[in-house]
């Protein structure tokens, strides 16, 4: 009896192993999961006025009087890290990825329910860049002063720091972080296209005069911030500049954009440098990947020679990344994690991992392989690096540490990060001054009573290792810049390992979203229905400046899409500020009908009507029709 007891007893441990081993298996695998976390760090770092729908629950309204001052409304955006600056270049670095994600992973966003949320957060921070760029050759590039901001400790609900604003103007030029917006702010148009043709054309503005004004007025912004250059020094703006036309070009096809990035390839080092890294400061890999993917769709024209030098400076740095590259290769740890600096390295293999990982799909696409000097490689291998860099960030090193927050059994407790580590203004209500929060909670060794759910920290050392410390910064403070990149890679990885990447989930949802999101393609970021009964399509036809403001002309056309006439349609038009023409106000609050001549619209019919204002479209949506 012994004996078989024995062997139930060994049988069952090794069941036991073998399902703790699996368990974990999944766990490092749940991209899914984890990209639902991303999102909540977004929230977590918002600025301003926080909308109903906000997750994140310890967070409140900060920042209202952000740009007052100096004369300009500056609320919103995010703050930059577990600080309460609002950095400009990360900021718009961090909302270039997300919409790099929006654009080449709508499908696979789409599939795990998180579209939506991705848009949003892009929204967050465009809100706000629109703001910042009142006139075509003015950017507000940051709001609060990084010195005496790291001076205190506390809740950005309770800051007592300085919130001056910095602008960047013909005088004071900043070509890097105006590139930087401008790219974003194309990047953005392009994810907004498909669900909100309007505020896409919004974004598409500003972006161009962006450009025009970081060319035409060129210098390093930390020459007129320097207030920035302890924090975000820049190394150069030829790379932004480049940056910036890659996405004006793929945003609006226009081939001045393509022959601009052509024409300064050498002189603005495009062809010339390779790189083994990819970050907030440098974009030269991104660049030279991303204008590889008018080369392999067979777009390059009369630049195809030059395109072929971005290509071998875009496979310079991905044979670097697979140390396939002649000895000029990526320093990677032990556990085999992409090690750059010292400081906040998980930024550096986070958006290295997920430049790969598009290349990969840019070569899939075109049936192309990765030549490198030691030897040609299937694109499935730069994939194949992403996602071991994911699964490391997600817990599969020597620590067993998720250095994604809230992700798995074991993750960061004590977060270099203000409002995580005091408790919500909801639990306490006093306020937390400057140099009380260092006293009485930046010091304690317990864990933060805030979760910072989706944060992605700095991360360990060349050795794999990492001390779980609220004070040492280099290693748990997260950041936008950091945990950007995250989205669009989990999402490739979730929709690439189909049900078995997205793992069985929840998603983080403590209140629904407006009902408005689902239901009026014109005004929302859910995609068009087939089959809708009545479509609407917003466009800009001019803009132009009258004193500090920017008016917008808008043109809606109303198409019936049914297969038989409606009339009597009433609309609801939310957030109109200016004059309205071609539909009549009916007196009842928001609510517009078509005039008497046009009372119907016959199947396949469509009928326009226009407004202005400065600033975003109005909301429209379908009240009743018969």
């Amino acid at each position: 009896m012994s004996k078989f007891g024995g062997s139930l007893f060994g049988v069952s441990l090794l069941l036991t192993v073998l399902l703790a081993a699996a368990t974990a298996a999944a766990e490092y695998y749940n991209y899914g999961n984890a990209l639902d976390k991303t999102f909540l760090f977004f929230e977590a770092q918002r600025s301003g006025k926080l909308p109903a729908a906000q997750r994140v629950k310890w967070r409140s309204h900060s920042g209202l009087k952000d740009g007052l001052a100096q004369g300009v409304s500056l609320e919103g955006g995010y703050y930059d890290a577990g600080d309460h600056v609002k950095f400009g270049l990360p900021m718009a670095f961090a909302v270039t990825m997300l919409s790099w994600a929006a654009v080449d992973h709508r499908k696979e966003l789409s599939a795990s329910n998180q579209m939506q949320q991705t848009l949003w957060s892009i929204r967050w921070g465009t809100d706000y860049f629109i703001k910042a760029h009142p006139q075509p050759n003015v950017l507000w590039g940051q709001v609060g002063d990084g010195e005496s901001d790291h001076y205190c400790w506390e809740r950005a609900e309770d800051m007592t720091t300085s919130r001056t604003a910095y602008k960047l103007d013909q005088y004071h030029p900043g070509s890097d972080l105006a590139g930087e917006t401008a790219a974003a702010l194309a990047a953005a148009s392009l994810a907004f296209k498909p669900f909100n043709s309007s505020y896409s054309a919004l974004l598409l503005s500003h972006a161009k005069e962006l450009f025009s004004f970081a060319d035409k007025y060129r210098g390093l912004y930390t020459d007129s911030i320097p207030n920035a250059k302890a924090f975000y020094m820049s190394s150069g703006y030829s790379d932004e500049l480049l940056w910036a036309a890659a996405w004006l070009h793929r945003a609006t096809g226009d081939q001045y954009y393509l022959k601009y990035a052509m024409d300064n390839a050498g002189y603005m080092g495009g062809t010339g440098w390779g790189m083994k890294e990819f970050s907030w400061d440098n974009k030269y890999a991104g660049v030279q990947i991303l204008l590889s993917k008018v080369l392999l769709e067979g777009k390059g024209g009369a630049y195809t020679s030059t395109l072929k030098q971005y290509q071998m400076k875009a496979d310079y740095f991905a044979c670097a990344c697979l140390k396939k590259n002649g000895g000029y290769n990526i320093q990677t740890t032990a556990g085999g994690l992409m090690y750059v600096r010292e400081w906040n390295n998980l930024q550096y293999a986070s958006a290295a991992a997920y430049l790969l990982a598009v290349y990969s799909d840019y070569l899939s696409a075109a049936n192309a392989k990765l030549n490198c000097p030691d030897g040609s490689v299937q694109p499935q291998a730069l994939l194949d690096f992403a996602r071991s860099q994911a699964d490391y960030i997600l817990g599969k090193n020597r620590q067993g540490m998720s250095y994604v927050v809230g992700y798995g059994p074991k993750y960061p407790i004590r977060v270099h990060h203000r409002g995580s580590s005091i408790p919500s203004i909801f639990a306490q209500r006093s306020s937390v001054k400057c140099v009380q929060g260092f006293d009485s909670w930046y010091r304690r060794s317990q864990a933060d009573p805030n979760v910072i759910y989706g944060a992605l920290v700095g991360g360990p050392d060349q050795n794999d290792y990492y001390s779980d410390d609220r004070s040492n910064y280099e290693q748990s403070e997260p950041t936008l810049s950091g945990t950007a990149p995250l989205v669009g890679l989990f999402a490739k990885l979730s929709g690439n390992l189909g049900s078995y990447g997205g793992g069985s989930y929840k998603p983080y949802q403590t209140t629904k979203p407006p009902a408005s999101s689902y239901k009026a393609t014109a005004t929302t970021y859910s995609p068009k229905q087939s089959g809708a009964q009545i479509e609407f399509l917003h466009s800009i036809t001019t803009n132009w400046m009258a004193g500090n403001t920017r008016y917008y002309r808008h043109k809606v056309i109303i198409k019936n899409n049914s297969l038989k006439p409606i009339s009597d349609l009433k609309l609801k038009i939310e957030d109109l500020s200016g004059p309205i023409w071609g539909v009549n106000p009916t007196g009842q609050k928001n609510t517009y009908q078509l005039p008497q001549w046009q009372k119907t619209l016959r199947a396949g019919q469509a009928y326009d009507f226009v407004y202005v204002q400065g600033g975003p479209q109005a909301k429209v949506l379908v009240l009743s029709y018969n």
